[in-house]
C-alpha cells in the first residue's frame, strides 16, 4: 500500500490511478507514512526533523505555508519547547512524537501509520488517537493504523481489518468485530466484551 515493497500480484490504485504510475515526489504529496522502526543518525533539531515533510512542495525552500504548517504540527504534539533540541537527545517517547509531527506537516489526504503508539505513555497515546481521528472527522484525511491494542482500535477506528497468520481474518465496522465470537478465534484467548458509555470493551487478563 505504501508503495516501500514492490507488489507481487495484482494492482494497488489510488484515487483511480495506479500506484505504479505516481512519480516519488508527486505520492508524497498525497500519502504520507510511519514506519515501526526509524533510524536517522543525523545531528539535527525537532524542527529541521518536521522540515524534511515539507521537501515535496518546497524541495527545501521553505515558504510562510510550509512554516506555519511545521510549526502547528509541532505544537500539535506538545512539542513547542523542544523544536531547537538535537533529536539525538530526546526520549523514545518525545521522538516518536516528533516523527508524527513531521508525518502531520505532510499533510497529505492519506495517512499510513505502523504501530504510532510505540513508546508513547498512556497520555500521549490517548492524545494522539485523538488528533489521528480528528484529522479524519474534521479534515477529511484517510487514517490506516497498525495497533495491537484492541481497545484502541475499539474506541477510535471506523472499520477494523483482523490479520492472523499474515492473512485478513475479518473486515468490517468496528461494533461487527469487537464480538467475542471473532475476537477469541482471533487471538486463540478467551476474551470478554464490556460496554462502557456506549463503547465496547476487551477484558483479556
Amino acid at each position: 500500500m505504501s508503495r516501500l515493497i514492490a507488489t507481487e500480484t495484482g494492482a494497488i490504485y489510488l484515487n483511480g490511478q495506479d500506484l505504479k504510475s505516481f512519480k516519488t515526489r508527486e505520492l508524497s504529496q498525497q500519502l504520507s507514512i510511519l514506519k515501526q522502526m526509524n533510524h536517522l543518525n543525523m545531528n539535527i533539531t525537532v524542527y529541521e526533523l518536521v522540515a524534511f515533510a515539507r521537501f515535496p512542495y518546497s524541495k527545501g525552500n521553505l515558504t510562510p505555508t510550509d512554516k506555519d504548517k511545521i510549526k502547528l504540527s509541532i505544537a500539535q504534539l506538545g512539542l513547542t519547547e523542544l523544536a531547537q533540541e538535537n533529536i539525538q537527545t530526546l526520549s523514545g517517547g518525545q521522538l516518536q512524537r516528533a516523527y508524527i509531527a513531521m508525518i502531520l506537516a505532510q499533510d497529505t489526504e492519506f495517512i499510513l501509520l505502523d504501530e504510532p503508539l510505540n513508546n508513547l505513555d498512556m497520555n500521549f497515546a490517548v492524545q494522539m488517537m485523538q488528533l489521528l481521528q480528528t484529522l479524519v472527522t474534521k479534515y477529511g484525511k484517510t487514517v490506516i493504523i497498525v495497533l495491537h491494542d484492541i481497545n484502541f482500535a475499539a474506541s477510535f477506528a471506523d472499520e477494523i481489518v483482523a490479520m492472523k497468520s499474515g492473512k485478513i481474518f475479518a473486515h468490517d465496522e468496528t461494533s461487527h468485530i469487537i464480538k467475542e465470537e471473532i475476537l477469541n478465534p482471533l487471538y486463540d484467548m478467551s476474551i470478554r466484551i464490556k460496554e462502557i458509555d456506549g463503547k465496547k470493551f476487551c477484558l483479556y487478563f
